[in-house]
């Protein structure tokens, strides 16, 4: 099975991560299919790049992403993500005219 997963870079306490697809059976830090972006989280704020076109093809792939990197995944997309700009108010609409 193919996961989505975290391969650990850095130093010793200071920590940084790769985001890659890598076979289940592989281990850790070992070998891997291909890298879809850096964790950094001794950044303020926490630094997620992610090559999110790629990681959608592999998820469509069948590739399952641990619970970490969904999460992550989830963060990297709002950040992608514009703002949402509020909808224009919308006009009452004319009251209807009473015969008498």
């Amino acid at each position: 099975m193919v996961k989505i997963r975290l391969k650990r870079q850095g130093a010793k306490k200071a920590p940084y991560y790769r985001i890659v697809v890598a076979d289940s059976r592989s281990p850790r830090d070992g070998r891997n299919i291909e890298e879809l972006g850096t964790y950094d989280p001794m950044a303020k704020p926490a630094s997620i790049q992610i090559d999110m076109e790629r990681a959608k093809y592999w998820i469509g792939c069948g590739a399952q992403p641990t619970d970490t990197v969904r999460g992550l995944l989830k963060l990297a997309e709002a950040q992608q993500a514009p703002a949402a700009e509020p909808a224009p108010a919308a006009e009452p609409a004319p009251a209807a005219e009473q015969a008498e």
